[in-house]
């Protein structure tokens, strides 16, 4: 059978899901996408701010005994020309490095994600003879990565596989600046230093 390897971008799920206005069950997700062949491993990728606290020390842990690999790295503070402090933190190397060194153990590649940067690294994928599907929702998605890719899946069309049933999370609805930039494929998602509640998993 097909050999399945999953990646997802921690952040850029998270925003479509704030996007979409419904939460992801991450054990779904798994299980999901698992079907598509025989999982060989399941990456997550996600910020953590320093000292991190309990309920994202939760989550992580979670995460973990389900069966995922889990990256962090620490958010950073930056102060913008107008002396705003912004908290980042970007795990693009992360991913790239996974994808590339694994890549002789699995034949298919699922990116959740809909960032433009990994357009190259799904081509190089794919120049291996290997299989890249990206999943997001069309409106985060550039259009460079979807046409790099092998197929899409829009999380719209698997919500009732994939949605935490009762954890709602509350919808951009197309308005104020974080809807104007999730609309932009320039504007890339970062990581929010918001702790985790129950019903704020990324």
């Amino acid at each position: 059978m097909e050999r399945i390897a999953l990646f997802i971008d921690g952040a850029n799920v998270y925003a479509a899901a704030k996007r979409l206005g419904w939460n992801f069950d991450h054990r779904k997700i798994l299980e999901h996408f698992a079907g598509y062949g025989v999982l060989y491993n399941a990456f997550y990728y996600t910020a953590v701010p320093l000292p991190m606290d309990d309920k994202q020390k939760r989550f992580i842990d979670a995460l973990t005994y389900m069966g995922y690999t889990v990256r962090t790295r620490p958010l950073r503070e930056n102060t913008d020309e107008h002396g705003d402090t912004h908290r980042r933190a970007s795990l693009d190397i992360e991913i790239v490095t996974d994808l590339l060194t694994t890549s002789e153990r699995f034949d298919t590649a699922v990116l959740l994600t809909g960032d433009g940067d990994f357009e190259r690294p799904v081509e190089v994928l794919r120049a291996r003879g290997k299989r890249v599907i990206v999943a997001s929702i069309p409106e985060m998605t550039s259009y460079e990565l979807r046409n790099a890719a092998d197929g899409y899946v829009d999380f719209k069309d698997i919500r009732e596989q994939v949605e935490r049933p009762g954890y709602r999370l509350p919808s951009e609805g197309g308005r104020g600046t974080e809807a104007r930039e999730l609309r932009g494929t320039e504007t890339r998602p970062f990581y929010t230093s918001a702790a985790l509640t129950d019903a704020d998993d990324r």
